[in-house]
């Protein structure tokens, strides 16, 4: 099994930045895409970010041009750099890993908080 833990949320301005981590450890040879998701209060869980083993990055285009996803692959983490923070992005932001498979891994979840 693979194991995601993520961190790196808190609170912050409308405006400011933040950046996420997410660190695999386990079975993670096998892990073909990572990605992030989120999830606000009395919402749907909705794709934020992910890149695939050959570097291909999509967003979401609520985030577009604002959030950036980044791999690490020599230390089994990926990274969502948020910037220009806006309210609506408040949520819990949860990891996401695929593997060739198609099994999914998901990491618990930090919580990111846009409020002046």
């Amino acid at each position: 099994q693979v194991q995601l833990v993520e961190s790196g949320g808190g609170l912050v301005q409308p405006g400011g930045s933040l950046r996420l981590s997410c660190a695999a450890s386990g079975t993670i040879l096998s892990i073909s895409t990572m990605g992030w998701y989120r999830q606000a209060p009395e919402k749907q869980r909705e794709f934020v970010a992910r890149v695939t083993s050959g570097g291909t990055k999509f967003y979401a285009d609520s985030v577009k041009g604002r959030f950036t996803i980044s791999r690490d692959n020599a230390k089994n983490t990926v990274y969502l750099q948020m910037n220009s923070l806006k309210p609506e992005d408040t949520a819990i932001y949860y990891c996401n890993s695929r593997n060739s498979r198609g099994v999914e891994n998901w990491g618990q979840g930090t919580q990111v908080t846009v409020s002046s």
